[in-house]
């Protein structure tokens, strides 16, 4: 499993334990309430509730005494488990699924315990019938929250099983003569159904509520990875267009404008400083050009030593690609010129420029991608740079870049048609000065 497989399952894992703490907290607000409600209303209000809510039991205690208790405890339990929760996502620790299980059958257990503490003060058949026994669709319902099949399948078997074995415990004593309508073994045969398929049927939806979730994650990990992609070599605006993209990026010809930058001299620099001096001086220079390359819209490709390959136009475009980079490289001239003056040696830089079709798109492997151009107006742009050397210039333009800004740049001086290395045919190239 590879790091993003990693942080997946481990966010997910968290939202799970999110979803199980609201499950819970749902449960010890509503037993707070009625462990309040009913030791409160026993003491102040005896009125309110039936006689056999005061029949002495167990120790000589009255019922409602041992059924405030019970309600108690049950909610203690609750907020111990909500807290645990609370802890494990703090620390963002796992809860061991052994431990989910016996809280689904110590939960699920509770109704089962309310109904066996009122048949201790009324007739066993009418415990079994009492609003006690439709407690367990209650927690079968909340269980979807815990987000896992298998425990909302477990919560109603649990559930069918502890009601099944009270039905069969009271009624089996039972002569045919005393039996109803309610306390027939049809009946509560067909109520064990109904808890064992709530169970099963909760399950499925939380299926379902599962599979979107994790739609949503795949869908957030996949607006992750373009950022981080495209977040070291774009702008932060450029970064949000493309998260907003309709679709996703695919391999595609498109119309580029290609940057080729190189520092002059530099080998001879590093040659004759150590490698911290050296390093601190590329992160000067390059610092400023690579804001300059995002502020107009292009992204910087590749770093090649002593210099780098941008691109204008890829993955999105105005139409405007070519005077994006003519302006990118005048803007980086002038920056290169001030950093001379007061914090890097005398500097030369060398640019070429070409604009046409190229392939964009993703290369690389599932470990290793990097989104880049490939084609003729890849190599010819890298050949009109080197081209600065014998010109003694900074700035090369292709013809085609020349057309695409619209011709009327003063200051382009017409070199005429030069051959470049790897062509047949002579290219028309403009110094920008």
């Amino acid at each position: 499993m590879n790091n993003t497989e990693d942080i997946f399952e481990q966010q997910l894992s968290q939202q799970i334990l999110l979803s199980e703490k609201k499950r819970v907290f749902i449960l010890a607000i509503l037993l707070t309430f009625l462990t309040i409600h009913i030791f409160v209303s026993n003491s102040i209000i005896p009125s309110l509730f039936p006689e056999e809510f005061f029949h002495k039991i167990f120790y000589n205690l009255p019922f409602w005494i041992w059924f405030s208790l019970f309600f108690l405890v049950s909610t203690l339990y609750e907020w111990s488990w909500f807290l645990f929760l609370g802890y494990a996502i703090k620390n963002k620790r796992h809860v061991i699924v052994g431990l989910r299980y016996l809280n689904v059958f110590v939960e699920t257990s509770l109704p089962t315990m309310a109904i066996f503490l009122l048949s201790q003060t009324m007739e066993p058949t009418f415990a079994l019938v009492s609003p006690a026994g439709f407690m367990y669709f209650f927690f079968i319902f909340l269980a979807a929250l815990r987000l896992d099949f298998k425990l909302c399948l477990f919560t109603g078997i649990v559930a069918a099983v502890e009601y099944s074995c009270l039905a069969w415990w009271f009624l089996s004593p039972l002569p045919e003569s005393q039996l109803t309508a309610l306390t027939t073994a049809m009946h509560h045969i067909i109520k064990t159904m109904l808890l064992f398929l709530a169970g099963l049927v909760t399950g499925l939806i939380t299926l379902q509520l599962k599979t979107q979730m994790i739609k949503s994650f795949q869908m957030v990990q996949e607006l992750n990875n373009i950022a981080h992609i495209f977040g070291q070599y774009v702008s932060t605006a450029v970064v949000e267009k493309l998260l907003h993209q309709p679709k996703e990026l695919t391999n595609e010809m498109r119309y580029v404008c290609v940057m080729f930058l190189d520092i002059r001299d530099f080998t001879q620099f590093s040659e004759n400083n150590p490698p911290d001096v050296t390093i601190h001086f590329l992160n000067t220079v390059f610092e400023p050009m690579i804001e300059i390359v995002n502020q107009h819209q292009g992204i910087i490709n590749k770093f090649l030593g002593d210099g780098f390959m941008a691109i204008f136009g890829a993955p999105f475009s105005d139409g405007k690609e070519s005077q994006h980079a003519v302006q990118a490289a005048l803007a980086i001239l002038e920056t290169a010129d001030k950093l001379a003056q007061r914090e890097i040696p005398p500097t030369r830089i060398g640019i070429g420029l070409h604009t046409g079709y190229a392939i964009t798109g993703n290369v690389g492997s599932m470990q290793r991608k990097e989104y880049t151009v490939i084609g003729d107006v890849v190599n010819l742009a890298s050949r009109i740079e080197q081209l600065n050397k014998p010109f003694k210039s900074q700035l090369l333009i292709s013809e085609e870049v020349f057309i695409a800004i619209g011709e009327n740049i003063s200051t382009a001086i017409d070199k005429g048609k030069i051959q470049v290395k790897g062509r047949k045919e002579a290219v028309r190239v403009y110094q920008i000065v």
